[in-house]
């Protein structure tokens, strides 16, 4: 019923193009794809210049939509376009809703109360959120014993938390867990999933992706604590670039180049904005080739090769999440955009477009005529000897999660019109 409510809304927004307000529909899609084009353009000249040129960028950016909006209104074709595309959202939501799966997520089983968790602690990660929310005297309430991460020797430099977590392991811990940012939290399962230990993640980050796609609390990182007393272990996959773990994301091109930089950790936007136009159109543009499982890309500007795949392209902001930790497959998403006209044909194309790629696969390699590469690993910018290859771990990690956490939403499965006509007539 659902998929034939999703056909049925799908033609109703193409009828409502031309009736019943008096037609106009090709001038409405005309319109809306001109505006949508313009605003692509206009936010490419935004980042890839500088002086007028970015400001005429940013006027473009603004006045299309604007434009977009006074031609509909000014020429009576508002209603029209309201119409289809109210249509054409209610069709997506019955697509989506009909060929939603059920989660697949790994199946949790009863975890061991352990007897000597050690639970190292970074107390200026997101914020100050270990002092804000009193984790280690709830730590230690509940049995673990807690290692503070700070600057130490006269360098002010940071301990190795791996080497603190492999101690800790030789001391006899039977748990590992961190809270801290995720690279942190990389280095440390990489060190519970050598020894087969449970590893516990308390989301004190500051995006925390890795505890959102394990369903818990980003909001209180106090109870994934509960994790200790009443909890349950799921087996999830372990990322690796060039022999170091990673839990989220590992980042070439573009956004590796921009975290490089000393001053990108407080001024984070006007950093971006200052190196972009030499990043996207200048020398200082690093292009690389990668091979992602069988299929070869070349002098690419951004790479994304994340621990399982995402349901939306976005795994930096606060949608992007991975409906599952499990599937032993590593997520890819190139692009490569040189000129106005080919953000043009990305922002009305998407993933159609020649200039994007969203692609799955077991292994990544990347390679570049340089010896080395900047990267971004879980955020944390590092420099990589080439060829970089990226793998997975399979179901390698067990993580101990509360048994009452929040999860994550049902994610948004691409939709396939074709299978949308076949439940729409099948017989069942």
């Amino acid at each position: 019923m659902l998929a034939r409510c999703a056909l049925l809304c799908a033609v109703a927004a193409v009828v409502a193009l031309f009736v019943p307000f008096g037609g106009g529909g090709v001038l409405v899609v005309v319109i809306g794809f001109l505006g949508l084009a313009l605003c692509a353009v206009g936010a490419w000249w935004f980042l890839a210049h500088r002086g007028p040129v970015r400001l005429l960028g940013a006027l473009l950016g603004i006045a299309a939509p604007v434009g977009v909006l006074v031609l509909y209104l000014g020429n009576g074709l508002w209603r029209t376009a309201l119409s289809s595309l109210a249509l054409w959202a209610a069709a997506l939501l019955c697509a989506r809703t009909a060929l939603r799966r059920p989660d697949r997520r790994s199946r949790a089983r009863r975890a061991a109360r352990p007897e000597r968790a050690v639970l190292l602690m970074n107390p200026r990660s997101g914020g100050g959120k270990v002092v804000r929310f009193g984790l280690v005297e709830k730590a230690e309430a509940l049995g673990a014993r807690v290692v503070l991460l700070g600057p130490t020797g006269p360098d002010g430099e940071f301990p190795d938390v791996a080497e603190l977590a492999r101690a800790a392991v030789a001391d006899g811990a039977d748990l590992l867990g961190v809270a801290g940012g995720d690279g942190t939290q990389a280095l440390v399962a990489a060190v519970a999933a050598e020894h087969d230990l449970p590893f516990l993640v308390i989301s004190a980050g500051t995006r925390n992706h890795f505890a959102l796609d394990l369903g818990l609390d980003r909001t209180d990182p106090a109870r994934c604590l509960d994790a200790l007393t009443d909890g349950e272990e799921v087996r999830v996959d372990l990322g690796d670039v060039s022999g170091r773990p990673f839990v989220n994301t590992v980042s070439f091109g573009v956004y590796a180049d921009v975290v490089q930089r000393p001053e990108y950790r407080d001024a984070k936007a006007e950093t971006a904005l200052n190196l972009m136009p030499d990043l996207l159109t200048g020398d200082a543009g690093r292009r690389f080739d990668a091979r992602v499982g069988s299929t070869e890309l070349s002098a690419q500007q951004a790479l994304l090769v994340s621990n399982n795949p995402y349901a939306s392209p976005d795994p930096f902001g606060t949608g992007g999440h991975r409906p599952r930790l499990d599937s032993g497959a590593l997520g890819a998403i190139a692009i490569r955009v040189e000129s106005a006209a080919q953000a043009a044909e990305l922002a009305v194309r998407g993933a159609s477009s020649t200039g994007l790629n969203v692609l799955t696969a077991r292994r990544v390699e990347v390679t570049s005529e340089a010896d080395t590469l900047p990267v971004a690993v879980d955020g944390e910018a590092l420099t990589l000897p080439t060829p970089i290859t990226c793998s997975l771990r399979p179901r390698a990690l067990r993580v101990v999660v509360p048994r009452d956490r929040p999860g994550t939403a049902p994610p948004a499965h691409p939709i396939s019109w074709r299978r949308i006509v076949g439940l729409a007539f099948s017989h069942r």
